[in-house]
Formats: structure tokens, C-alpha cells, sequence
């Protein structure tokens, strides 16, 4: 069975302490300002966060030492960044998830070589487009198509929500598109890196969002783009697969970003309920608080444990010592409970803060705006429930 030993520990001490002075003192204004902080992106790589699953020889802090543990250790620094503010949490998630690993997974040498060391030294960023004005959960409707002519790619069509997609240090965007059909007259969607600045490749000015403010989020537009057949990832017509196994990956950062919400939440609600008073003593006194704050830790611990074990299993797996299909169960489990408990927990803070929960001034209400998108984002909680499902042996559509 799994359990973080004190590497982990010492590591998410390391995270949380430079989130506190680094992180914390600005996002107030950050979120407020809606400004995305580009020069904190390479402190990020410095601390080594990007380079985490990414091996030495590329620019990144994975060794041959086959003690494994990469990915529990993104969870951790997930969780703590998301702690402290959960748009700082979800750019690290998607540039390591969206950006980096689709790349390390399925890129030729001369494709990781090229891009991999500036993105594991969170010197540039890399974005994945998957989502469509027409396509979100059914990812298969994608509508964008790409054709072969004099041995280039030409794109066209449209992306959205696509995340890290936009800043001045994005380096390229990976998209899905149809390029062709298969035998049995289904769309073949492969997977084709499209770098920033390329021809005919426009970025739609930034979303007002509800929340994730100071995440980087854009719409996209391909017209007439061109590049390189070689920029092809992986197989033609294996993008579907592709972006499955990415995601499976995805909601298990997810669920770690929603534990550093739950975690906050409770925090705020401990500190705030002890030394608020109220008829002359703390309000913590009273069941109908004291109750709610214990419910929060519930939800951190078994929203915490549910994360790393799989975590563990995703560690497991890239050892050998488990099966594809024990992560994928594992990951829409923690996703599902993490993501809908962190939206719950943001709630009942806010009712603990009272008046002062709805004040921007406390970060609970930022986090409340934030939380939302957790039960979208990498797969609906809909999606998550039929893919549970599904692993149970049930005959879910």
C-alpha cells in the first residue's frame, strides 16, 4: 500500500514555503488585476516543479535510479501551489499534464530534444488543444481537420478554454484535428504541434472568466496553417488515444489541486472560527460551526488519500507493477469525490466567514469563484460517474 515518506514531506514543505513568499503576497492583486505573472514561471522551473516527470538528459529532474515517484511528487507541488491559489496551481497542472507530457509521452527524440529542456526549465510554456466551440465532453466531434500537402500539415478550424495557450512565453500548442477517416468511416484524429507565431495561427484576447483569473486562458483559431508533416505527434490517427491516456493523468492533478483548495478552506475556517466572536465568545463553540469544520477535515483527508493512492497507482504503472485500467478507475474516483468536495468546502467556508466570506478581501471568496471549474475542467463529474461506471463492468453509455 502507498503512503508519502518523509522525501514527500520535505518536498511539500519546500513548495508550500515558497508559495507563502512568493505567491501569497501578490495574488490578491493578481486576481483582481486578471495579470498573468510570467516572471513567476521560471522560479517555478528553478524550484524544479516543470522538470519533475521530465528525465535528466532532457532538462527535467527525473533520474535512472528507477526509484520512481515522479508524478505523486507533481500531485504534492500541485496541491501546495493550489493551496495558496488555485490559478498558479492549474498553469503548473497544464503545463506539466497538457503541455510537457504528451510530448515526453509520444514525441519522436528529435521532437522531446527540441522542446522539452525550455519547458521543463519553465522558460516557455506549452498548451493542449482539445476543446472545441462544438466539442467538449464529446472530444470525438472535433471539427478542426488537417491535410497533407508537399509535406506539410495545413490546419484548420477552432480551439477553447485552451490553457498556458496565450503568454509571451508560450513556445506551441498541440491540437487534435481529423486527418481522415478510418475503415469504418469514423473521424481518424491525430495529434500535430502547431508553434507560436506560426502563419494563419491566431490567439483570441483572454477570457472574463469567473474564476482563475490569473490563469492564462485563451480561444484559438487555425487558418490555413502550415508546418512540418514531422510535427505530427506520435501516430497518425492515435490522437484519440492519445489525449485519453492524457487526460487519465490529468484528473488525478486535478483532484490534487482541489485537496489544496479543501486543505485552504479548512485552515481559514480553524483560524476564523476560534477568534471570531459572537453573544461573547468564539463562534467555534457553537455545534452548528464546530460540525461544519469538522466535515471539512473529512473531506481533506479522504479527498487527500483517494489523490495519492492514485498517484501511487500512476507511479506503479510507469514502474510496471500495475495496470492502465486500475489508474484510469482510480483517477475519475478521486477526480469525482476531490473536485466536488472542494466545491463544497468553498461553500461552507463562506457560510462560516459569514458577511466577511463574501468580501474580497479574504481569500475565501476567491477561492469560491475558483472552485467551480473543478468539476468541469479534464472531465465533467458526469463524464467521471459514467467512467466509474463503466469500470464496475456496468453497461454505461
Amino acid at each position: 500500500m502507498f503512503e508519502l515518506t518523509r522525501d514527500h514531506e520535505d518536498f511539500r514543505r519546500t513548495v508550500r514555503e515558497f508559495a507563502e513568499a512568493e505567491i501569497a503576497p501578490h495574488v490578491a492583486e493578481w486576481d483582481r488585476e486578471h495579470h498573468f505573472p510570467a516572471d513567476l514561471i521560471p522560479k517555478l522551473g528553478e524550484l524544479g516543479l516543470f522538470g519533475l516527470v521530465v528525465p535528466e538528459e532532457l532538462g527535467g529532474h527525473k533520474d535512472a535510479s528507477g526509484e520512481g515517484g515522479e508524478f505523486t511528487y507533481l500531485c504534492l507541488a500541485i496541491e501546495e501551489l493550489g493551496r495558496v491559489d488555485q490559478s498558479i496551481g492549474i498553469t503548473l497542472e497544464a503545463g506539466v499534464g497538457l503541455g510537457i507530457n504528451p510530448i515526453l509521452t509520444y514525441g519522436t527524440q528529435e521532437q522531446k530534444e527540441r522542446w522539452l529542456p525550455d519547458l521543463a526549465a519553465g522558460r516557455t510554456l506549452a498548451g493542449f488543444g482539445l476543446t472545441e466551440p462544438d466539442a467538449g465532453s464529446d472530444a470525438g466531434a472535433t471539427k478542426t481537420r488537417a491535410r497533407l500537402e508537399d509535406g506539410e500539415w495545413v490546419v484548420d478550424g477552432a480551439k477553447s478554454f485552451i490553457t498556458n495557450s496565450g503568454t509571451n512565453i508560450t513556445s506551441l500548442v498541440t491540437v487534435t484535428a481529423r486527418t481522415g477517416e478510418t475503415e469504418d468511416v469514423k473521424p481518424e484524429i491525430s495529434t500535430i504541434m502547431i508553434p507560436s507565431g506560426t502563419p494563419g495561427f491566431t490567439v483570441a484576447p483572454p477570457y472574463h472568466k469567473l474564476g482563475w483569473n490569473i490563469s492564462d486562458t485563451h480561444g484559438l483559431s487555425f487558418e490555413g496553417v502550415r508546418v512540418p508533416e514531422a510535427n505530427l505527434l506520435g501516430k497518425r490517427g492515435h490522437g484519440f488515444k492519445q489525449f485519453l491516456a492524457t487526460l487519465d493523468d490529468g484528473r488525478i492533478a486535478i483532484a490534487a489541486l482541489a485537496v489544496g483548495c479543501i486543505q485552504r478552506m479548512l485552515e481559514e475556517c480553524v483560524a476564523y472560527s476560534s477568534t471570531r466572536l459572537a453573544f461573547g465568545r468564539p463562534i467555534a463553540v457553537n455545534q452548528g460551526i464546530s460540525f461544519q469544520v469538522a466535515d471539512l477535515a473529512v473531506m481533506a483527508e479522504t479527498a487527500r488519500l483517494l489523490t495519492y493512492k492514485a498517484a501511487w497507482l500512476k507511479d506503479e504503472m510507469d514502474a510496471g507493477r500495475r495496470t492502465a485500467k486500475e489508474v484510469k478507475q482510480a483517477a475519475s474516483i478521486a477526480k469525482l469525490y476531490a473536485s466536488e468536495a472542494a466545491v463544497t468546502s468553498t461553500r461552507v467556508a463562506t457560510q462560516v466567514l459569514g458577511g466577511n466570506g463574501f468580501m474580497e478581501e479574504y481569500p475565501v471568496a476567491r477561492f469560491y469563484r475558483d472552485c467551480k471549474i473543478l468539476e468541469i475542467g479534464e472531465g465533467t463529474s458526469e463524464v467521471q460517474r459514467m467512467l466509474i461506471a463503466r469500470g464496475l463492468g456496468l453497461p454505461a453509455a
